[in-house]
Parts: C-alpha cells; structure tokens; sequence
C-alpha cells in the first residue's frame, strides 16, 4: 500500500512537472530565473543554500523525486557517508528552513511577476513550481463553446476606443471657478461639449479629493519630532547599524549551548568543541563560514533607517556584529542594534537596563519575553506560538535607552524570531504609528527626549509578518 501511495505521488508530480515546462523554452527561462534568485541578494549571504536551491530544482527537472529525501540529499550534496546518522547531523533540515525563509524574502523584495514561482513546501525537499501566469494555460486549454455560447464575428459588437481628453489651447479654455461654497461651470461650444465634460469631472473629483483627505487626515509627523529618531539624528554624533547574526543562532542550536558575550566578542564561537561530536563541529564551521551579517534578512530594515538618515542629512554607517567591538561604544556615538541576544550577543551589554528581558526555552527550541515588573493588565511571560517560519503570533521589543557612561544613544529592535524582529523595524520605521504610539505611552513629543521600551505582539502568517500592534510601554527612569 505503501509503495503504491509513493508511485502515485510520483505520477503525480510528473504531470505537474509536465505542465509547467512544455517546451525547452520554458526550462531555458526556468533556469534563467533559478539563477536570478540564486545571484539575488536574498541569497548571497549563503553559498550553501544556494546550492541547496539549485540542487532539488535540478532534481526537480530531472523528475528523480526519490532522491529530494533528507539522507539522500546529504550523501548526493553534503558529501556525507551512507551511514550517517540524520538525527544528529541535522545539515538538510537546517540548510531548507534558511532556504524557505530566503525565498520568502526574495519574493517580499521582487515581487513574483516572473513566469515561474519556485517554493520549498514545509516539511518536503521536493520544490513547489508553477507558473504565475495562467495565461498560456489557458491558450492551451481547448475551447468547446456550447450552441447558446456560440460567438458569431459578423454579430459581435466591438465598441469604439474610449476618447482621449485633449485640453485645447488656453485661450479656447472655459472659466472653471471653485470656491468652497459653490463649483460653477461655464461650459464650452456643443462640438466640444463631451470633452469639457470630462475635463471638469475630472478637475471636481481632484478637488473634492484633496478636501476629503485634508479633513480625515492629519498631517504625517515630521522625523524631527519623533522619537527615537529625533534624539538619533538630530545630534552632532554619527549613528551605527549593527545588523544581527543568523548563522551564530543556527550553531548554537546545533551545539546545544549558549555562546556568552565574552565568547562572542573574542570570537570563541564553538566554546567547548571537544564535547561536540565531529559532525557537530563541522556543522558548525559551514555555518560559520558564510558571511558574518545578516545582510539579507536586515536589507530591507537597514535601508528604511537610512532613509530617514536622509531627512536629517546624515549618513548611516553599518557594521555585521561579528566585526563589531566593545570598544566602539566607548564615545558618544549612537548606535542600532538588530536581533536579539541569541542572533546579536551584544545586545546583552544593555538588557540589564530593561523590563522585557528574552530568555531561551531550550525545550521549545525558542525566546520567550519575562516582563519583570508587570503591571496589573500586563503578564509576566510573553510566549510566541510560532517558530520561525511558521503561522501564528510573536513578540519584539522597541527599547531606546541611554548608552551607559556615555552621552549617546541606544536603540535595540528585537524580536523572540527573524519575523518578530523585522516587524519590529518596520514599525519603529513607520512615523504615524511610532509617533502615535510614543505619545499615548505618555512622552510629550514636544519635550525632552524619554527614554522607553515598547513590548510589540505581531501576527506571522508563513514566515511572514502581517499584522503588529503595540502589547504595552513603559517609560524607563
């Protein structure tokens, strides 16, 4: 019954194969597009996972679906011996989540107007691709019209273009007079008539427009007066980025151990490799060996902060935090950090100085956020129902603080997953709703700079953050 089930599944792949690449054009394009992808910035923080992508697409394309198993991809790919152990060598399981979590940034940047989506289903290693068009489909598809459907071309109305409006020259041009109270219209000869008609319908809705959005919106808030940015870039003092580190988060869940700041900072990143066994350790060094910043993932968030750098003529200097020292922040800089501790250690230095503190559930595999000084509405755990990659909700934190001993400032953007701490950055980006949310913890945008943490609760659907409001604030001494 087994082997039966596995024969249709492959029968049915092939069909679906089938009816993606028609012809060699179609595997010429599809191609075309894996390398886009591979080359893309998505994935140019990991040659692994590139070629982890290239490798189940080709396989793919070859229709061999028996050999996208997680031992067989390790001996064809990982070069690993027939014997090994999958359960203590997870290098398949934990090279597709890097490759989902990348595809899903490479289509959150591009968008999917290619003709081919190329996905990693989860919990599969045999690739997902179809077409995005149903275009061809449907020219392909035969057309059987039914006698009260038939078309007849001598019968069919084909209706004439729409008229371009052509304004004439000013001196034929009609009076229009708008005024708040009333909207006249002197109207143009008969000949004309249909196009001046246009015209004016066109000049009323514009000006009906602008008067309904000056009445139900307020003016969006200036990056001058908004916290944090405001105490940011408004200084004399540069401003640094340091981005997070995913890979350190994946050897520290290979390891099964916690890298301390001191280890981190002096680039101890497998502390006690003597009690790893050798599959661990060389794990761990491929992961180690990819780039050291999280350049991908925070791209997008790195380039929104720029932006608002712009409006304050400042630029925005950006470090991986593999690179970064201790003795940076001995000055009066300002500094951002991505990530939290598990994927950014440093950002320990400055967790002493908060309420919403993570903590790393081993058991669960993942960071929960304790509230140690719980009010009577708030709770003390704040647990994510979703690991990365997943569907359902979880949780970051907005903390600005003081740089201590120093007379910069700290911004730290973290969350209890990748998607919690883009939310997060996306939200503090965001000058409405960072700028409404700092006014109603109670910090009057018009008086000195406060210092806060904001406690976010976001909704993940596949990986992907959809929805974020703020859980609760408190204003820090």
């Amino acid at each position: 019954m087994k082997r039966a089930l596995v024969s249709d599944q492959t029968v049915e792949r092939d069909m679906e194969a089938a009816a993606v690449i028609r012809s060699e054009q179609d595997l010429v394009t599809l191609r075309r597009t894996l390398k886009e992808i591979v080359d893309g910035p998505a994935f140019r923080g990991s040659h692994r996972s590139g070629q982890f992508l290239e490798f189940v697409v080709e396989t793919w394309i070859a229709g061999d679906f028996a050999q996208l198993k997680e031992r067989l991809i390790g001996v064809q790919l990982f070069k690993r011996k027939p014997s090994y152990d999958t359960g203590e060598d997870a290098i398949v399981r934990v090279t597709a989540s890097d490759v989902r979590k990348r595809l899903l940034q490479h289509y959150g940047w591009f968008g999917t107007d290619g003709e081919f989506r190329i996905e990693l289903p989860s919990g599969s290693y045999v690739p997902r691709i179809h077409r995005k068009s149903p275009v061809d489909a449907i020219a392909d598809s035969p057309l059987e019209p039914q006698p009260s459907q038939e078309i007849l071309l001598a019968d069919a109305v084909i209706p004439a273009p729409e008229p371009r409006v052509v304004f004439p020259a000013p001196v034929e041009v009609a009076s229009v007079v708008v005024a708040p109270e009333t909207l006249s219209v002197v109207v143009a000869p008969a000949k004309k008539r249909s196009l001046w008609l246009t015209a004016v319908l066109l000049i009323m809705a514009a000006v009906l427009g602008w008067w309904i959005h000056s009445l139900t919106h307020a003016p969006t808030p200036s990056a001058f007066s908004v916290l944090p940015w405001s105490a940011l870039f408004n200084a004399s003092s540069a401003t640094h980025v340091v981005t997070s580190d995913p890979n350190i988060d994946a050897v520290q869940g290979v390891t099964r151990t916690d890298i301390t700041l001191s280890d981190y900072a002096n680039h101890r990143y497998v502390p006690d490799p003597d009690k790893l066994t050798p599959e661990e350790v060389r794990i761990s060094k491929l992961l180690l060996s990819g780039e050291s910043s999280a350049a991908a993932p925070d791209a997008p968030m790195t380039a929104k902060i720029a932006e608002i750098a712009q409006t304050f003529s400042r630029k925005l200097e950006v470090q991986a935090s593999r690179n970064f020292q201790l003795s940076f922040l001995k000055n009066n800089d300002n500094f951002i950090f991505l990530g939290s501790p598990r994927s950014n250690p440093w950002f320990s230095l400055f967790q002493d100085k908060l309420n919403f503190r993570f903590v790393f559930d081993r058991q669960v595999g993942s960071e929960f956020i304790r509230n140690l000084h719980a009010r009577p509405h708030e709770q003390e755990i704040y647990a994510p129902s979703a690991n990365g990659g997943g569907t359902g909700y979880s949780f970051a934190i907005i903390a600005f603080i003081q740089n201590p001993d120093q007379n910069g400032q700290i911004l730290l953007l973290a969350g209890t997953n990748g998607e919690a701490t883009t939310a997060a950055g996306d939200f503090v980006t965001d000058l409405p709703r960072i700028s409404h949310a700092v006014q109603k913890c109670g910090i009057v945008p018009s008086g000195p700079p406060r210092h806060f943490e904001m406690l976010l609760r976001t909704q993940t659907m596949a990986g992907v953050s959809r929805e974020t409001d703020v859980v609760t604030c408190h204003i820090l001494p």
